[in-house]
């Protein structure tokens, strides 16, 4: 609970940036089209902040219900509209630029995420490597061939660099396929080819850890649970464990390797924990109480014991990524092309039944998403950041009523049928379009608190 605020703060951080832009853009628009903009609300229903800026007076407000906005422009059928304003009005248009200005609140989101992509990318940072571990026995990745410290050099003739590249390729493909050609060079530099099938996550995608039930991890070395290093004052120092001391159980469970012993313990915070060691020769049982940390949003048992630097791993595990201002922006606009149509053949996917509902995530699993990539760092919540403003704008696109699809879907029929619909039939649609809307909240709150409850 302490950390609630923390997330709620990132969250509306994240909600309060995509809803200006979004709006903005249809203000721009407005503008650049000599609609005359009446109010710029961010969020809906009673206003408790409102300001008149500009030869217009435009209403800049901050409405009660920060969970979306508006841009309210003079609009014949809205209400009365002055003989000498008339040609201002939205109404009045030509329907180039009515849908100009309909479509430019989606593309600002897009162009949000360009420009935030784009600094990541030319700023740069540290990236895993893509090495896996030794897969569970019978995982896809096992029956595939991969081994402990195998690194992914290609996925389907694709380059691969990083670890996120390695594990996006896979959602991707996985999308339209059940199975992927891997390059790869194992521990002993030695190259090879793997078919990794991807049926696990076909249906349910990456509901979960997509990449554990395919089996495949991150690498982890083979290195002996021995302690190296204990911190003075720490649980492990108090607990009476000393240099030297070789873990052989972690209550009442085997363990032959470091990584092994480090789990154990990382799912044991502020929870009594039994080690066993072996020190010299004899086996001792040793009570310990791990201290609780916040680790990429997840709490996690820590005791204070390190590895002797004799045995740190010699192998590098990451690369620092960094690219220039026109590879940087040529690399922007793919990441968004690709998770804009990549957002769209899921959402297909759900529509005909081969890809589950369970993918579609509400306001709760964004806050507990924003919260967790904020702790992670700022390039982790920009990116995030990013992602959220794509899928906001693939949503705002689809051709449901009340959504500006819905409304650009208005303007071709209007176009079509060279005249608009009728007020009747826009009313009907508009109570299609909210039940539609009303059916994908509920479907996205019950996945939620199925997440939050259900584990």
């Amino acid at each position: 609970m302490s950390e609630l605020p923390f997330y709620l703060a990132a969250f509306a951080v994240v909600l309060g940036v995509l809803i200006v832009v979004h709006e903005f853009g249809h203000y721009l628009a407005a503008r650049w089209c000599g609609v005359k903009v009446l109010r710029f609300s961010i969020g809906f229903g009673p206003v408790v902040w409102q300001k008149r800026l500009g030869r217009d007076g435009t209403e800049w407000a901050l409405s009660a219900f920060p969970l979306g906005g508006y841009v309210k422009m003079l609009d014949e059928q809205e209400g009365e509209v002055p003989v000498e304003e008339r040609y201002r009005a939205f109404n009045r248009q030509s329907v180039g630029k009515r849908s100009l200005i309909v479509a430019a609140g989606p593309l600002a989101n897009f162009v949000l995420a360009i420009v935030l992509y784009w600094a990541i990318f030319m700023v740069g940072g540290s990236e895993l490597l893509p090495i896996v571990g030794d897969p569970p026995a019978q995982s896809p990745a096992a029956m595939a061939g991969l081994r402990n410290g195998d690194q992914v050099r290609a996925l389907d003739g694709e380059p691969v660099r990083t670890w996120e590249d390695f594990r996006w390729l896979l959602l991707k493909k996985a999308a339209s396929r059940d199975a992927v050609e891997l390059q790869i060079v194992g521990e002993n530099g030695e190259p090879a080819a793997r078919r990794l099938l991807l049926d696990a996550v076909a249906e349910e995608g990456w509901e979960g850890d997509g990449l554990e039930r395919l089996g495949v991890r991150f690498y982890r070395p083979q290195l002996p649970a021995q302690i190296g290093k204990v911190e003075p004052d720490g649980p492990a120092a108090r607990a009476g464990l000393q240099s030297g001391d070789r873990i052989v159980e972690v209550d009442g469970k085997p363990v032959a390797w470091w990584h092994e012993a480090v789990l154990g313990i990382r799912q044991a915070a502020e929870r009594p924990l039994t080690l066993v060691v072996d020190r010299a020769g004899q086996r001792l049982a040793v009570d310990v109480v791990p201290d609780a940390i916040s680790e990429r949003g997840q709490r996690i048992g820590r005791i204070g014991i390190a590895l002797a630097e004799s045995e740190m791993p010699r192998r590098e595990f990451s690369t620092v990524v960094r690219y220039s201002f026109f590879e940087a922006g040529v690399r922007a606009f793919r990441e968004t092309w690709d998770k804009s149509v990549f957002s769209l053949v899921m959402l297909g996917k759900m529509l005909v039944g081969e890809v589950s509902w369970k993918n579609l995530s509400g306001p709760v699993t964004i806050a507990d998403y924003a919260g967790q990539s904020a702790r992670m760092g700022i390039d982790y919540y920009i990116k995030f950041m990013a992602l959220v403003s794509i899928s906001l704008g693939v949503l705002n696109l689809l051709p449901i009523p009340v959504l500006d699809g819905g409304h650009l879907m208005y303007h071709m029929i209007e176009v079509v049928r060279r005249k608009p619909l009728s007020e009747r039939a826009l009313a009907v649609a508009q109570q299609v379009g909210l039940s539609i809307l009303f059916v994908l909240m509920a479907f996205a709150f019950f996945n939620d608190l199925n997440r939050l409850f259900g584990g």
